[in-house]
């Protein structure tokens, strides 16, 4: 019988509690989401986009700088600064785009705090996450298939950067249903 090492025990443990998941998609459904990502470049492309990042970026609010994780994560779906991300023109602009496939959408400035989205999301900054921090430096990112925390769907999230000309001022991170992705 072949003996396990240490550090593999300890993954296949993770993996059994379900804190590791190695999902990915199907190749069909790959391909279905590399074309919705060509979408979302051309979204955050848009200069309704663009200019209300670029403006998060020029001034900051007391609201906003006074907001912290602790704060947003007791902020009610219903608190008027919550909801104003989901009332101005990025906004409606994403809004605009909703597909059945679509779970969630939100725009990030560069200091990865909110702009615009959808529904609230778990977290008030991205920052120092993958899914801002590579579309930051001019990348896509793609997570794994994973139960969001904030829809509860399976999904798969994307993030693209936000340029003003070549240089990324932001992030659009778009999560898309597995299953409906499947199903288009």
């Amino acid at each position: 019988m072949n003996r396990l090492t240490k550090p593999t025990l300890v993954l296949l443990a993770l993996i059994a509690l379900g804190l590791v998941r190695a999902e990915s998609l199907d190749p069909a459904s790959q391909a279905k989401l590399d074309a919705k990502i060509k979408l979302v470049q051309g979204w955050a492309a848009d200069a309704a986009i663009v200019s209300a990042v670029k403006a998060h970026n020029a001034t900051t609010s007391p609201e906003s700088a006074a907001m912290t994780q602790e704060k947003w994560k007791g902020a009610s779906v219903l608190d008027p600064f919550v909801r104003s991300f989901t009332k101005n023109a990025a906004a409606e602009f994403l809004k605009a785009k909703r597909s059945e496939s679509l779970s969630e959408a939100f725009l990030s400035g560069a200091d990865g705090t909110k702009v615009a989205f959808l529904t609230k999301p778990t977290n008030w900054s991205h920052k120092g996450k993958a899914k801002h921090d590579e579309p930051m430096s001019g990348k896509v990112w793609q997570g794994a298939v994973e139960v969001d925390e904030s829809t509860g769907q399976q999904q798969v999230q994307v993030g693209v950067p936000v340029l003003d000309g070549e240089k990324p001022i932001g992030s659009l991170v778009v999560g898309f249903s597995v299953s409906k992705l499947a199903n288009e």
